[in-house]
């Protein structure tokens, strides 16, 4: 049965909203046609890279700050030489072109610049999350063979458990970055500044083999097809395009502009969005390890940020926080980033008098981008590239298919699922694994021979080529701004003792963005003997926290198809309501060690919001 929801007139675009819209973005046309210009070229002249764009406003902008952030601050020259010493030190030892280095620090100055200097000589930065511990660290670790390993010294426990795992060979290195100095080098590692410091400042000849098409970053992203993570291929090309698109078209990015980004730099929210959009015009990145919310405002003003890079939650958060007489009292009027949900858009932009929204989708792996360019509300805008939104079986999780076997475009305010064209002029990177990247192409869509990327996102089309995002299909879901694979969280519940079978899923979680966790799980044997304290610590142990689920559902047996697929949605649909389910249900409330019942009073209490997860 198809679930998508009937037209809503709060889900269109009225020509006039539109037209007024075009006509206030029509003064920025000297400057958005010769970007756009630029931003066609760059493929087709094979012209540009990260290293390139690095070098052009050291030279343009060398006194301006670059890279701003609570331990560090380098002007375009200053960061131009630290890439530089470091790329020469990594020519020096063989790293090259091509070669997978992989990078594992938190959000610092030194990231930047060792992400940078790989760049200038071809090499790829295999960006790891830093949240990752144990299984999936390994496997992210191992995916694509690194040939050196750069580890923070605020990582070095969590690589260091993995590292015996790995089994590195002569040939590849492990690098050391120290960070507040209380961890001396380990054995076996060499210390990357201090080794660099001794190496030459000047521009390598290497940025100038550096092609757009060439890859820059594996990012990790369980995208929504679940299993462990898959590593999305990033290219120069499609940040050389972040900085026209974003930079000049979109934020209109000036000199004096500062973009603070608090989000993970293994994320492409930080490392493909935001940050190329500072190379437009000699402007400044300010960084943060941690987002607070509480502290917010008084980095806004400390890093004098114009812009602000963000995912909903964050949003929400800053919402929540109790009104201080100078939520105003600062320079921030442009934010970009994904995920602020209609309900609280208005609400966020009149407290803190931000002007400009620039919504967008788009994700690690995909050919789509989608900005809110015109700035209207509750919108992820428009996208310059083919589309298409197609009917959607909920219940089979699959796109509709009519008699004649293609699919069905649905109508405006309708749900569907959101495909991406696949040409030679819009390519699919995909992920580094073929077969990985296979199963997210469907085939024969509206004519014989054709493909599309499938995004495995719900959208509603709004009319005059906008969109808005509705939620997420398949074994995925999406919690404090990251996206969790539910066959990741059932591995590691099935693997603790007393687990028979476990269903992951996510669910509606009231006044939170995305789906907190759920699993549903049928014991081996009676429930009264599953340990939940030590379930509990189990899944803390091996999952990132924002994985865990904070719901337990105990089930005699688990619903399936005859193909052996858990059927979850009438597990997602039913939640966690003791008034619905008639199973034993448990909640891993804040700051609490086990599972305890879910009683109808917590429920209530969890209903009202006075949890906070």
């Amino acid at each position: 049965m198809d679930d998508a929801p009937q037209t809503s007139s709060a889900a269109r675009v009225s020509l006039p909203r539109f037209l007024g819209a075009l006509l206030r973005l029509s003064w920025r046309l000297p400057r958005i046609l010769p970007a756009l210009r630029s931003m066609a070229r760059v493929d087709a002249e094979n012209r540009e890279s990260w290293g390139s764009m690095l070098e052009e406003n050291a030279a343009a902008y060398p006194a301006h700050p670059a890279i701003k952030s609570p331990q560090t601050d380098l002007t375009w020259a200053q960061f131009n030489a630290a890439a530089n010493r470091h790329a020469h030190h990594f020519t020096s030892l063989g790293i090259g072109k091509g070669d997978v280095v992989a990078v594992v620090l938190e959000n610092r100055a030194e990231l930047l610049v060792i992400y940078s200097a790989l760049a200038k000589i071809g090499a790829v930065s295999a960006l790891i999350n830093t949240n990752l511990r144990l299984d999936s660290l390994r496997h992210c670790l191992a995916l694509n063979p690194a040939r050196a390993f750069v580890i923070g010294e605020e990582m070095l426990g969590p690589f260091q458990e993995v590292l015996p795992d790995l089994a590195p060979g002569e040939e590849q290195t492990l690098f050391f970055v120290p960070d507040r100095g209380k961890t001396p080098t380990p054995a076996g590692f060499v210390d990357l500044v201090a080794a660099a410091a001794s190496c030459p400042c000047d521009n390598p000849p290497t940025t100038a083999t550096v092609t757009p098409s060439d890859p820059i970053a594996y990012v990790f992203t369980s995208g929504t097809t679940g299993g462990m993570p898959k590593a999305a291929v990033i290219p120069h090309g499609r940040l050389v395009k972040s900085r026209y698109l974003n930079g000049r078209v979109v934020l209109d990015i000036k000199p004096g502009d500062t973009l603070f980004v608090p989000l993970p730099f293994f994320h492409t929210n930080a490392i493909a969005l935001s940050w190329p959009a500072v190379f437009a015009g000699g402007a400044a990145v300010a960084i943060q390890r941690k987002f607070s919310a509480s502290r917010f405002l008084d980095d806004v003003r400390r890093f004098d940020a114009t812009i602000w890079c963000y995912v909903g939650e964050l949003c929400r958060y800053l919402v929540k926080q109790p009104p201080r007489p100078d939520d105003r009292d600062h320079p921030l009027r442009k934010v970009i980033g994904n995920g602020l949900r209609p309900d609280i858009w208005d609400t966020f932009k009149h407290r803190f008098g931000i002007t400009h929204v620039y919504e967008i989708y788009g994700a690690a792996e995909s050919n789509l981008y989608f900005v809110n360019l015109l700035n209207l509300d509750r919108t992820v805008g428009v996208c310059l590239v083919p589309y298409a939104v197609v009917r959607y079986d909920v219940d089979n999780e699959e796109p509709v298919r009519g008699p004649g076997g293609w699919m069905e475009r649905v109508k405006v305010g309708e749900a569907g699922l959101l495909l991406g064209e696949i040409s030679a002029s819009n390519p699919f990177a995909g992920y580094t694994s073929p077969e990985a990247t296979q199963t997210k192409i469907l085939h024969d869509v509206f004519a014989a021979g054709d493909a599309w990327f499938d995004t495995g996102d719900l959208v509603r089309p709004m009319g005059w080529g906008h969109i808005q995002f509705s939620d997420r299909t398949g074994d995925t879901f999406r919690w404090k701004g990251e996206n969790v694979s539910t066959t990741e969280v059932e591995k590691v519940v099935n693997s603790f003792p007393g687990v028979a079978l476990a269903a992951a899923y996510g669910v509606t979680m009231p006044g939170g963005d995305g789906r907190a966790g759920m699993i549903a799980v049928v014991p081996e044997g009676t429930s009264e003997h599953l340990d939940l304290a030590g379930l509990a610590s189990h899944l803390e142990r091996h999952l990132p926290s924002y994985a865990v689920p904070r719901f337990l559902r105990l089930c005699s047996d688990l619903e399936s198809t005859p193909t052996h697929k858990i059927k979850r949605v009438r597990l997602r649909n039913e939640a966690f309501d003791p008034a619905l389910v008639a199973d034993p249900l448990f909640v891993l409330l804040p700051g609490e060690p086990s599972y305890r019942p879910l009683t109808p009073d917590i429920h209530a209490r969890v209903r009202d919001g006075e949890y906070r997860f």
